[in-house]
């Protein structure tokens, strides 16, 4: 085993001590908002709150988790989510297999009408047009059904299942096997990477999404997480509409805003390490092999 020199050495030093300086540059913001989250309300008024919490308290969780409205919010990005993401992938896999396969009639033309869209788009007013002659505003579904197959995962899926060898669709031909039976049974076994890659990636969108309901959802009752998160940050006046309950505690907004993110980041956050082991492996098959 070869010796390092003294260059690699300190080359490897220098990129931990950047990696570190730039893994501290994001993480800080972070721990300030969850510091001020669990922070009384005079210490995070006066500032003297940084990256550790200054009496120690969850006021602010309990004033976030008992108004109505965050409940609700809540409640409707985790059905935009679990449903857009199980739809999305499922047409997704379905589209890539069914693009893999060299058989299919038109399958160039196909491609490129995909490739079209991720070069092109309608805008914003047609896009609105459509969703409102389709009678999806004010419902949930607006916020699902126009993404429901993201061309780039369809791509990455595409090449994946492209990557596997015919023989292993032969031999379960020859035994009876079907195109459905094939694919639940063979290729989905062996494409789970990716499948989990892009659930991901789905999953975080959906989540995150707050543009499209600003757009076409007018009633409060079915708007996302996000806007309302949104709100809080905004201003004061709106995050104090936004919170039924704030007069009732001593917290200050800083710390409700706090409460919020940490609520709103937590679930993907702890949805991600059981995906992490899939991300990477996933990305570098669906790409490279392909």
């Amino acid at each position: 085993m070869r010796l390092k020199t003294k260059n690699e050495i300190a080359f490897e030093l220098f990129n931990y001590i950047i990696l570190c300086m730039i893994i501290l540059l994001c993480l800080i913001p972070v721990l300030n908002i969850v510091a001020k989250s669990f922070s009384q309300e005079g210490a995070v008024i006066a500032g003297d709150v940084f990256i550790w919490p200054i009496g120690f308290h969850l006021d602010a969780y309990r004033v976030v988790l008992g108004s109505q409205k965050f409940l609700s919010s809540f409640g409707n990005s985790v059905f935009i989510t679990v449903v857009g993401t199980i739809i999305n992938v499922t047409l997704t896999v379905f589209t890539g297999y069914a693009l893999s396969r060299g058989r299919l009639r038109g399958q160039k033309a196909i491609m490129m009408l995909y490739v079209f869209t991720m070069l092109f788009g309608a805008g914003l007013i047609p896009t609105y047009l459509v969703i409102k002659s389709l009678g999806l505003l004010d419902t949930l579904w607006a916020l699902i059904i126009p993404t429901l197959v993201s061309p780039f995962n369809m791509i990455i899926v595409r090449l994946y299942f492209y990557s596997i060898p015919d023989s292993l669709e032969e031999s379960g031909k020859m035994d009876g096997a079907g195109n459905l039976r094939i694919l639940f049974s063979i290729m989905i076994p062996l494409a789970m990477p990716v499948i989990a890659t892009i659930g991901l990636f789905c999953a975080v969108e959906y989540w995150n999404s707050y543009f499209d309901a600003l757009m076409y959802i007018n009633n409060y009752k079915l708007l996302p997480l996000q806007v309302f998160l949104r709100e809080m940050i905004l201003s004061a006046s709106d995050a104090s509409n936004n919170v039924d309950v704030l007069a009732q505690v001593h917290v200050s907004l800083e710390s409700i805003r706090g409460a919020t993110v940490v609520a709103a980041t937590l679930p993907i956050v702890i949805v991600y390490p059981f995906l992490q082991r899939y991300f990477v492996k996933g990305i570098a098959l669906g790409a490279v092999k392909g």
